[in-house]
């Protein structure tokens, strides 16, 4: 049984900086793609980023962050890392870690049904 465990969000100013991790376990593969989507009040979930985990390629972002936030990966540890810089109000949203046992690469589109297994999210709050 795949399990994700995410790390908790928090709650910070416009501006600010916060880290997510997400550890997969009970799982076979040595490659899988893992990411982040979030859900904005009233909004449909969204992809945000995306990487190949046992890979070394670089990571798939959304225009909406950019340049703001990084994502990462410890393959060792089949953990991944979002680091999310300049947050803004609109940021605010139930962050999730999903995982796909197929491939993703940085010019991937993130669409939900690609990914099988998902984790229970983070709150992630922003405040101007």
């Amino acid at each position: 049984q795949v399990q994700l465990m995410e790390s908790r969000g928090g709650s910070v100013q416009a501006g600010g900086s916060l880290r997510l991790s997400c550890a997969a376990s009970g799982h076979t593969q040595k490659t899988f793609c893992m990411g982040w989507f979030r859900q904005r009040p009233g909004k449909e979930r969204e992809g945000v980023a995306s990487i190949y985990v046992g890979g070394d390629a670089g990571g798939y972002h959304a225009d909406s962050v950019k340049g703001r936030f990084t994502i990462s990966r410890d393959n060792a540890e089949n953990t991944v890392f979002l680091q999310m810089n300049a947050l803004q109000p609109e940021d605010t949203a139930m962050y999730y870690c999903a995982l796909s046992i197929y491939y993703c690469g940085p010019g991937s589109d993130m669409s939900p049904a690609y990914f099988d297994y998902w984790g229970q999210g983070t709150e992630v709050t922003v405040s101007s």
